[in-house]
C-alpha cells in the first residue's frame, strides 16, 4: 500500500503534518476526517520514503510494540498517570526510531489530545487496529486490560509470522545461493576445462559438450541474463502493487500444492485472531471487519471480507458470506455460525485461532522436513551433474590410455 506525506489543520487551527499509508488521496482524506483533521496537501511519497521507519537499524520492532504494550499495561493498572506512564516509557526505549515516536505520542497526549488519537499520527508503528482498541480502551476505561491483550495479539502474530516466512525464505534462499554457485561454475570453472579439453583435442560427450554449450551461451549473454533477471524482479513488483493482477496473483498462490495450504491456515490464523481480540476488546464489528479485511495479506481474503461487512451491514448473517471465501473451510464456518448464534463469537473465534496456530505449526514442520531432502536432492543433481560431466572427459581419456597401453 502506497505511503502519502499529509499536512492537515485541526479544529483549532493547529498545523499538523505527517505520513500515512493508504489506496490513494481520497483514502488519505477519509482517515485524516476520522482524526478531526482537515487536509490540506497530500503527496504520494517515493519508495525509498515509505520504507523509512522499516528498513535497517531504525525499524521498531514487534519486541519493541509488546515491551511497550506489557510495560504500559502494568504501569496503567498499578494507578500511574498516563503522562508520567509515556514519559518513562519513551526515556527507557532502546530503540532509537521509537523513542522519537513515544516522546511525540506522550507530548501530544500532554498537548489535550486522547492517546489513541496521539498514536494515529504514527500509523507505520501503530496500525488501525492497534489504535481502535487502544480508543475502545479508553472508552470504556478498561485500557490495562485491552493493552494486555495487544502485547499477546502482537506475541502469537508475530509468531505466525516467523512461522510462515521460515517456511517461504528456506527453500527461496536455498535456491538463490544455488543459482549464484551455477553461474559462478559456467562463467568462470567450466571455461578452463573447455580449453584443456580443447589442447587435449578431446571428443566430448554429449553431457559435457551441452554444459559446454550452456557455459558459452551464458558468458556470450550475461548482459541479457541479467537484465532478465531485473525485468524479472521489477515486473514481478508492478504485478504484486496492481489491484488487478494481484488479485490473480493472490487466487493462484492459494492453489499451489503444499505451499497454498500453508498460506490458507495462515490467513484463518490471522483473520481469527486478529478479529477475535477486536471484538472482545469492544470495537464494533463492522469497523472490526473492515480493519482485519485491510490487514489480511491476501486480495481474495480481503475482497471476501469486504462483502461480508456489506451483508452483515444489510441486516445479514456473518457464517454464509464467510463461506463463499475460497480460504474458509466448512468447520471454521460453522464455528463462527454457532458463535453469532449464542453470542460468544470472540470466545469462538480464539478458540478457531489457536487451533490453526498448532495447524501452521505442524505443517510448516512438516513442509520443512519435506523439502530439506528433496533441495538436497536437487542441487546435488544440479551440482554433481556440473561435476561430472566435466569430467567424463578425463576418464575416458584415461581409460583409452589405459586400454592402449
Amino acid at each position: 500500500m502506497p505511503s502519502f506525506s499529509w499536512e492537515a489543520r485541526s479544529r483549532t487551527g493547529e498545523i499538523r503534518k505527517g505520513t500515512m499509508t493508504g489506496n490513494n488521496e481520497e483514502d488519505i482524506k477519509k482517515q485524516l476526517r476520522s482524526q478531526n483533521l482537515i487536509a490540506s496537501k497530500i503527496k504520494k511519497k517515493g519508495l525509498n520514503l515509505s520504507l523509512d521507519m522499516q528498513i535497517g537499524g531504525s525499524a521498531v520492532k514487534s519486541e519493541d510494540l509488546v515491551t511497550f504494550t506489557r510495560q504500559f499495561a502494568t504501569m496503567v493498572d498499578a494507578g500511574l498517570p498516563m503522562l508520567q506512564c509515556l514519559d518513562i516509557l519513551s526515556s527507557q526505549a532502546s530503540n532509537p526510531a521509537f523513542r522519537k515516536v513515544l516522546t511525540d505520542v506522550k507530548n501530544s497526549v500532554e498537548g489535550g489530545q486522547s492517546l489513541a488519537d496521539s498514536l494515529k499520527k504514527h500509523p507505520k508503528v501503530f496500525d488501525k487496529l492497534f489504535t481502535n482498541m487502544i480508543s475502545a480502551g479508553e472508552t470504556g476505561g478498561v485500557l490495562d486490560t485491552i493493552l494486555n491483550r495487544l502485547a499477546t495479539y502482537i506475541e502469537k502474530n508475530s509468531k505466525l509470522v516467523k512461522q510462515f516466512k521460515g517456511a517461504m525464505v528456506y527453500p527461496a534462499a536455498i535456491v538463490i545461493v544455488s543459482t549464484i554457485i551455477t553461474l559462478v561454475l559456467l562463467i568462470y570453472v567450466i571455461p578452463m576445462f573447455e580449453s584443456m579439453f580443447a589442447e587435449m583435442g578431446a571428443t566430448l560427450p554429449a553431457l559435457t559438450q551441452t554444459v559446454v554449450n550452456a557455459s558459452i551461451l551464458v558468458r556470450t549473454n550475461i548482459g541479457v541474463v541479467l537484465g532478465l533477471g531485473a525485468f524479472l524482479g521489477i515486473g514481478g513488483y508492478f504485478v504484486m502493487n496492481n489491484p488487478k493482477t494481484k488479485i490473480l496473483v493472490d487466487r493462484f498462490i492459494l492453489y499451489i500444492p503444499i505451499f497454498g495450504d500453508v498460506i490458507k491456515k495462515v490467513a484463518i490464523a490471522k483473520f481469527t485472531r486478529t478479529f477475535g481480540t477486536m471484538l472482545a476488546s469492544g470495537v464494533p464489528i463492522l469497523e472490526a471487519l473492515d480493519i482485519v479485511a485491510g490487514t489480511a495479506g491476501n486480495s481474495v481474503v480481503e475482497e471476501g471480507l469486504l462483502k461480508v461487512k456489506e451483508k452483515l451491514s444489510e441486516g445479514k448473517t456473518m457464517a454464509q458470506p464467510l463461506g463463499e471465501i475460497p480460504v474458509f473451510p466448512p468447520m471454521v464456518v460453522q464455528m463462527i455460525s454457532i458463535g453469532e448464534a449464542t453470542g460468544s463469537m470472540d470466545t469462538m473465534l480464539n478458540k478457531i485461532a489457536d487451533f490453526y496456530d498448532d495447524e501452521v505449526d505442524n505443517v510448516v514442520t512438516s513442509l520443512m522436513s519435506l523439502l530439506e531432502p528433496m533441495i538436497m536432492v536437487g542441487l546435488a543433481v544440479v551440482l554433481g551433474g556440473l561435476v561430472i560431466a566435466m569430467y567424463l572427459p578425463v576418464f575416458e581419456i584415461a581409460a583409452s590410455g589405459g586400454a592402449g597401453g
